[in-house]
């Protein structure tokens, strides 16, 4: 077949442009960015979903088209891309356009609690395309998947950084039930979908007046979600995990808390999602892909890798934050606790003219407060890390020319920069360029 993929870059898309080639079908595959393409079966078409909500506008890109699977979406809003316009009015224009193309195959990847309990923007903004395609006269499948686990996945990833903490936090009383699918499962059974298979009675009475399929896809069992990071944790090779309950009103006050950070996966929705369980049946999982899903200890296929990238993922922040409260501190002590006259001593001793000290001495502790806000505040801070490293290798040779009494100090306040040093190194390495 010849398939239109949306979101084909994505967590899920990319896994399935491969698994779709293996099949040997043709792709056009729909991004705001096109690369050039690398495959003799594979095309682009520059798309945006936040632009393109007008049926008109994907009529042009149907031509010739066999099948629409639609991978596009989005965890958290960010500026122009809503869930309005992402979950709802995009999809809906292209599956209207779909209907007038005469397109055989529509595969919506929804989520499941995109259903009549939706209580989140997330859910209700998914459940909203989801039930229009059902409306339409059009053969499709509405995928359901839980919780998806990849390797690469940035949800996994920080549910594998607090199966490593020392200890976790179980926000509230509730269950919290889920059911992680593996990302290759959900990429089996859209794969799976391609080839039309007959899904059983059970599916078909789940929408008897529709020409739309409902299919969850969900791992093996349901567990709670303390129990999911305990096995994740044991899965990478460390021990029991202790847990820690928060009550019910300090957990939705957490999760207020959590809501002003961007990125953060702590807010009222996700522990509303929680709180409501994510589970399903699994038979027609393990029909469509062939055996039964992915149990969660067999998620870590690298435990050592893992174990210590999800580490880090904790460990380094907290280095990051250290390192701003050591200059924070640094700059409001000088500036105001030490004594002023024994701070111009020192600088006196070191070369610096009479005028210049007062200028010196609150210069130096306005550029301490600047890199300590910067480190917590700034997205990119390579340079930062650069900056660091000069300005405190520059202090440490003049301190220990000037003022070498500060070389034998017992508290030793001089030696203190090499371990500094070598932990700015590191962030400095590891640091997103």
């Amino acid at each position: 077949m010849r398939i239109l993929l949306t979101g084909a870059s994505g967590f899920v898309g990319a896994r399935l442009v491969q698994a779709l080639l293996e099949e040997g079908h043709q792709l056009v595959c729909a991004a705001r960015h096109p690369p050039a393409s690398g495959h003799p079966r594979v095309s682009y078409v520059q798309t945006d979903f936040t632009r393109d909500l007008d049926q008109r506008t994907w009529a042009e890109r149907l031509a010739g088209i066999d099948a629409v699977i639609n991978c596009a979406g989005i965890f958290r809003e960010s500026g122009q891309q809503t869930f309005e316009r992402i979950h709802t009015a995009a999809p809906r224009a292209l599956f209207a356009a779909c209907v007038e193309a005469d397109v055989h195959l529509v595969i919506q990847l929804s989520a499941l609690g995109a259903d009549a309990g939706a209580a989140t923007p997330y859910h209700r903004s998914k459940k909203a395309a989801d039930d229009y395609l059902a409306g339409l006269p059009i053969a499709s499948y509405i995928v359901q998947p839980s919780l998806i686990y990849g390797p690469e996945g940035r949800s996994a990833r920080v549910f594998k950084m607090l199966a490593t903490l020392p200890f976790t936090l179980r926000f509230g009383r509730a269950e919290q039930r889920v059911q992680p699918a593996h990302v290759d499962d959900v990429v089996a059974v859209l794969v799976a979908l391609t080839r039309r298979p007959v899904l059983g009675e059970a599916a078909a009475r789940a929408q008897p007046r529709s020409f739309a399929r409902l299919i969850p896809v969900v791992g093996p069992e349901p567990l709670p979600f303390t129990s999911y990071l305990r096995e994740l944790r044991a899965a990478l090779g460390l021990g029991g995990l202790r847990t820690l309950t928060l009550p019910g009103w300090l957990a939705h006050a957490a999760a207020s808390v959590g809501g002003w950070f961007p990125g953060s996966l702590l807010n009222r929705d996700t522990l509303a999602m929680l709180d409501r369980d994510n589970t399903a049946d699994p038979a027609l999982t393990t029909t469509l892909i062939g055996h039964p899903p992915t149990a969660v200890g067999q998620f870590v296929t690298n435990a050592p890798a893992e174990r210590a990238r999800a580490q880090l993922d904790w460990l380094l922040p907290l280095l990051r934050w250290a390192i701003a409260f050591v200059w924070i501190v640094t700059a409001i002590v000088s500036a105001c606790v030490y004594p002023a006259p024994d701070s111009y001593e020192l600088l006196a001793r070191t070369g610096i003219p009479q005028e210049l000290r007062p200028l010196m001495l609150y210069g130096a502790a306005a550029l301490d407060l600047a890199l300590g806000l910067g480190i917590l505040l700034l997205r990119r801070r390579r340079w930062l890390w650069l900056a660091q490293l000069l300005l405190i290798g520059f202090y440490t040779v003049v301190i220990a020319l000037r003022l070498p009494e500060f070389l034998a100090h017992p508290y030793g306040p001089l030696i203190k920069n090499v371990p500094m040093l070598a932990a700015i190194w590191l962030l400095y390495q590891t640091e997103d360029r």
